[in-house]
């Protein structure tokens, strides 16, 4: 302990003393742990079982497609959205479901749901008004209060399902309750789309009326305009003006294709007769009927001259007749063939003045379409304006159509179903009996082994120097044993015994024996015979009786307060953790161990300082001093009850505690002392004076025997004097 406490020192853990103080007190440590397994036992025991049930809805778009074509993907449907989903759950603890449950079930009726509803007697913070009184909420809102507390609602991680636990003390509440949330959220889901549904079809009935009137109102405009402009229709798409001049263009067209063609046979019967070419090889000739009857007559009058050619002369009349005939024939040919030929240079006449006629009409229809579509920018303003309308109304018309056909519950499905439905639990959640007694006991075990060696260290008999710091083994820093104390105390006994005799020996005998003389204590009337004991006598007697405080006076001042140091280094060096107290009216000690001027006992009693900022470490040892201090000695005096307590703590933590009272008389010293059997050393250069007897009888009188006269001059010889 006296590394913690000084400021210099190190201190190492006994971990062999921490796990022996756990061991000595193994007794009390499992007497604990069982009580504490039993209280548990009998506790969980004693709890009411709470049970779980637990239903899950799946979160999907389940609008019907009632169109012909294909339903769309819903994998982006927003019902499907992560914030939706967990808005879902949420929707799932609303107060307006968890009241509709709470009606439907008759929750109010149980105790579990409404304590308070159901007991007699208030609470005590009621009653002393600390406390609100619970039966001034409305009962409805006390089992929501209470249904929230056993409901827990959370979405499954990396999916579209949301569970619902909730936990009471009957099985079949604990089923029945999450099974009913889920009908009631669908319920509430499903009629949530149904109003969606109504209030849209209420919406568009106004719509379409005003959306009837205005197309009426639009084609109306449209036929006023076309009817003042002209713009009659011959078709789907396409005005009068423009039907008649295709109508026209076609026309010119034909004709245009005829009088070529009519331009082109006159012109081939033309070049045929002024080359001679004979009329057989001109086909608009050929296929005259005048022409075929003239040829047929022609072959029939030379078939009649070649015959009579056979039987008649040349110059026979006969012959003649027909031959004049022949000529007469040919000429009526290249007769019909002028006219052929003239036909078609009529019929291309014609063609020109048609074409010439068809021409004109064409620019008078022209000129009518130009200004006929100037009208038409001003129709198909109207006309878009009535179809932009009339494509409003038909949407208009099918959603309304939808709404109302979706109208009817069973229409409008909720965009989620129940994919698990709760069961009745067998076994309770709350409490594990077996885990519970385990766990409370071995926490109680381990619990009490922490305090017992937390208890070990603040005393501080886990605690010791460490040998860098100490620089020497103890030499019985762990014989704590009961029987090797009483060995020392007998060793050093006699060894004392061995001194008085061998000092009795070289001193005079006395002319009268004393009263009473004890071998082990002489009396104070063999002052001839005894010497006072040396500083290494004083400190072998404390270290082999193991005498924890002792206090030194010194009525001889500092000559007296020297010894005391030296007496303390000289216990240090012995390896023993020592620590001096400086109550001197000089502060000798603590300027000869280097704290003169630190914080000291006076601040401790002041309480201005703590134990850490008191102790310092001696300059010249491992020894540690408390000084005297800075604080007030007058207002430190006031607080002088406090220095048994101080004492106290530091005998917990160090082996010896001198106390060096300085010039302190006997009313002093019992300040000091925590009863008559307190070990007091004098500190003395002479122990054969009047005034030191004279005190001693002092300290005899006021009941203290346990008195140790310890030479201040280190050179005066060993000896015992104790009164």
């Amino acid at each position: 302990m006296s590394g913690v406490m000084g400021n210099d020192q190190d201190a190492d853990i006994d971990l062999g003393r921490l796990f022996s103080a756990v061991w000595q007190r193994r007794g009390r440590l499992l007497a604990a742990t069982a009580l504490a397994a039993g209280l548990a036992f009998v506790g969980t025991t004693m709890m009411a079982p709470s049970f779980r049930g637990e239903a899950r809805i799946l979160i999907e778009s389940r609008s019907p497609n009632l169109s012909a074509g294909q339903a769309p993907a819903s994998g982006n449907d927003p019902v499907l959205d992560t914030l939706n989903i967990t808005s879902q759950a949420e929707v799932l603890q609303s107060s307006d479901l968890i009241k509709q449950v709470a009606r439907d079930l008759r929750l109010h009726e149980i105790a579990e749901f409404d304590p308070d509803g159901h007991s007699l007697f208030p609470g005590p913070f009621v009653l002393l008004g600390l406390a609100q009184d619970p039966l001034s909420v409305a009962p409805e809102e006390r089992v929501v209060r209470e249904f929230r507390e056993k409901l827990k609602v959370y979405p499954i991680e990396n999916s579209r399902i949301i569970a619902i636990e909730f936990s009471s003390h009957d099985p079949k509440l604990a089923a029945a309750i999450p099974n009913k949330m889920a009908q009631v959220y669908l319920a509430l889901e499903s009629g949530a789309k149904l109003d969606t549904q109504s209030d849209t079809a209420k919406w568009l009935e106004p719509e379409i009326a005003a959306l009837t009137e205005k197309v009426r109102e639009a084609e109306r405009k449209v036929a006023d305009y076309r009817s003042e402009a002209g713009l009659f229709q011959t078709g789907q798409s396409g005005s009068f003006a423009a039907q008649q001049l295709n109508d026209i263009s076609n026309e010119l067209a034909r004709v245009r294709g005829e009088r070529a063609n009519a331009e082109a046979r006159a012109q081939n019967v033309r070049a045929a007769l002024e080359a001679g070419r004979a009329s057989d090889t001109l086909t608009d000739v050929v296929g005259s009927q005048v022409i075929q009857r003239l040829k047929e007559t022609e072959a029939n009058l030379q078939a009649q001259i070649s015959d009579q050619s056979t039987v008649l002369l040349e110059n026979h009349p006969r012959l003649k007749g027909l031959r004049a005939q022949l000529q007469g024939i040919r000429r009526q040919i290249e007769a019909e063939t002028q006219k052929i030929l003239a036909s078609l240079d009529y019929e291309a006449e014609v063609s020109r003045l048609r074409e010439t006629q068809l021409i004109q009409q064409l620019n008078t229809i022209k000129a009518d379409s130009a200004r006929t579509g100037e009208d038409e920018v001003g129709l198909r303003a109207l006309e878009r304006e009535a179809a932009a309308q009339r494509q409003l109304l038909e949407t208009y018309l099918a959603r309304y159509r939808e709404a109302a056909s979706r109208q009817e519950p069973g229409a409008a499905p909720a965009d989620a179903r129940i994919v698990s439905t709760a069961i009745e639990p067998q076994e309770p959640y709350f409490p594990k009996v077996v885990p519970i007694v385990i766990v409370l006991s071995l926490a109680t075990l381990v619990l009490g082994a922490i305090a017992a060696m937390l208890g070990e260290l603040f005393s501080g008999r886990a605690l010791r120097p460490s040998q860098a710091s100490a620089g020497i083994e103890p030499e019985m820093r762990d014989e704590g044993d009961e029987h090797l104390v009483h060995r020392m105390q007998a060793d050093a006994a006699a060894e004392f015994d061995q001194i008085h005799a061998r000092l009795q020996n070289e001193q005079p005998v006395p002319t009268e024996e004393p009263t009473e003389v004890d071998p082990a204590v002489p009396g104070p009337d063999a002052e001839d015979a005894d010497e006072a004991f040396n500083i290494e006598t004083v400190a072998n007697y404390l270290t082999r009786y193991d005498v924890s405080v002792a206090l030194a006076v010194s009525p001889e001042g500092d000559k007296g307060s020297t010894a005391t140091v030296m007496l303390a280094r000289d216990i240090s060096d012995r390896g023993k953790t020592v620590v001096l107290i400086d109550m001197t009216g000089s502060a000798c000690p603590s300027r000869l161990m280097g704290a003169g001027t630190l914080p000291g006992v006076t601040d401790l009693l002041c309480g201005q300082a703590a134990f850490g900022e008191a102790i310092h470490r001696d300059r010249l040892s491992d020894a540690h001093i408390v000084p005297q201090g800075n604080a007030d000695a007058v207002a430190a005096m006031r607080g002088i009850d406090r220095l048994s307590m101080i004492i106290d703590a530091l005998a917990d933590a160090y082996d010896h505690v001198l106390v060096e009272c300085g010039a302190a008389d006997v009313e002093g010293v019992s300040r000091l002392s925590r009863g008559r059997d307190t070990e007091i050393i004098f500190s003395i250069a002479d122990a054969h004076s009047e005034s030191f007897s004279a005190t001693l009888d002092g300290y005899r009188n006021a009941g203290y025997d346990n008195l140790l006269v310890m030479a201040s001059d280190a050179t005066v010889p060993s000896g015992r004097r104790a009164a």
